[in-house]
């Protein structure tokens, strides 16, 4: 046993995943798969904005044991605060140490508010189904208190601003243009009371994506009732209002979807260098620049389309290939990232997808973003569970009496 070499992941996101799932799979002697993740389940981020209106926290929340049941890994819970390379030791938060000879960190991700005052204290995230509960639950106590408010208070009472126009916030706000008026209905309440504003710094929509996209997004959310804000940088927040520098809106929900940085572990170990965005330089083989057997893949790391599920889940995928190699001593050729493919849904039954040099929109596009869902349950999941999780994004959980289904007419 002197010889097993343990690889160790730290990250239960889809690049972490993909990793153990592929090395688990190659079913190597003598090495010990180590998942690190300070969850004990996988989110499934591009649903999470189905939970906040209304859907089941079980479409985007899949325990780490129905993922690798049956798999030759080993998954632990723990968050990891230090990292030692030149020891090759982790120490997590329980105060255990983790030994390795690869490590791959698949951290993901985090919100930063840009020190904007007021912003993270009155404000709520976008990046964990926690958050999308504690929207949710919130949504429900504003639109209870706009029952029984006095007609003027309606107004600032019912009025959603979403900041950031990229992917998330133009899901959620095309999702909560028709889930607002459903709740309007259940409290019995005018629905003209309700805005939903999204406000983005840059000149249009969906910054990252081919302008044609934009304006189709942008004509999208007018339809459906979502007044739009554009070259409009956030200056404060306070309790009841938001301002900006040439204007401030009066609101209790203000969602922010606008900033990420890379996980803040990252900062914390000298070895890794940065680029001008934050992120971990890294070689032709993903392994961080200048350190042996050290991968970062994922949000973090500094190659093109970082910051997208698709990415993460080749990056692990190549990973494991590379590990495998070396361990059997064998060459292997430099991660060559694939472009990939945008599926944005703006409210139930629309989408707007770039697949290629093909664009869809509408119902069609729906589809294929559903299929999407569906492929990626069924790569972590058999049959039988992947069925069963894409399902449960059906079933209604609501957060307060009133709109539970059994009393709804």
């Amino acid at each position: 046993m002197n010889n097993l070499k343990k690889i160790v992941i730290v990250g239960g996101g889809f690049g972490g995943i993909r990793a153990a799932l592929d090395l688990a799979k190659k079913q190597l002697p003598n090495v010990k798969i180590i998942l690190i993740s300070d969850k004990l389940h996988f989110e499934y981020h591009p649903s999470l904005y189905r939970v906040v209106t209304g859907r089941s926290p079980l479409e985007v929340c899949i325990p780490l044991r129905e993922i690798f049941i049956g798999k030759n890994v080993e998954v632990l819970q723990d968050t990891i605060m230090e990292v030692n390379l030149k020891e090759k030791i982790l120490k997590g938060s329980s105060d255990s140490h983790y030994s390795f000879d690869f490590l791959v960190l698949a951290l993901g991700s985090e919100t930063v508010y840009s020190n904007i005052p007021g912003l993270k204290e009155f404000s709520f995230g976008f990046k964990s189904i926690t958050e999308a509960l504690l929207l949710k639950k919130h949504l429900h106590e504003i639109f209870s208190i706009c029952e029984e408010s006095a007609r003027e208070e309606r107004v600032p009472e019912a009025h959603i601003i979403i900041i950031g126009g990229g992917a998330s916030g133009v899901e959620l706000a095309g999702e909560l243009a028709i889930y607002a008026k459903k709740l309007a209905k259940n409290h019995k309440f005018d629905s003209s009371f309700i805005t939903i504003d999204i406000i983005e710094a840059a000149p249009r929509l969906l910054p990252a994506l081919p302008e044609d996209i934009s304006k189709k997004a942008e004509h999208r959310l007018r339809h459906l009732g979502v007044n739009i804000f554009i070259n409009r940088t956030v200056v404060k927040e306070d309790i009841e209002k938001v301002y900006f520098k040439d204007m401030e809106m009066k609101t209790k929900t203000v969602i922010w979807t606008a900033g990420v940085k890379p996980h803040h572990l990252y900062s914390q170990i000298a070895e890794l260098t940065f680029d001008k965005k934050g992120r971990i330089s890294v070689d032709e083989f993903l392994q961080a620049q200048g350190l042996n057997n050290i991968f970062i893949i994922g949000d973090a790391a500094a190659t093109p389309y970082a910051g997208m599920a698709q990415t993460a889940i080749g990056d692990g995928q190549y990973v494991a290939e590379v590990i495998e190699q070396k361990l059997t001593v064998r060459p292997f050729l430099p991660h060559r990232p694939r472009a990939p493919f945008y599926l944005v849904p703006i409210g139930h039954g629309w989408t707007v997808a770039i697949i290629g040099n093909l664009r869809f929109y509408g119902r069609i596009g729906w589809w294929f973003r559903r299929l999407a869902d569906f492929r990626f349950f069924l790569s972590i999941l058999s049959w039988r569970k992947a069925i069963l999780a894409f399902q449960n994004g059906k079933a209604l959980c609501e957060s307060c009496p009133i709109c539970l289904p059994e009393n709804i007419n």
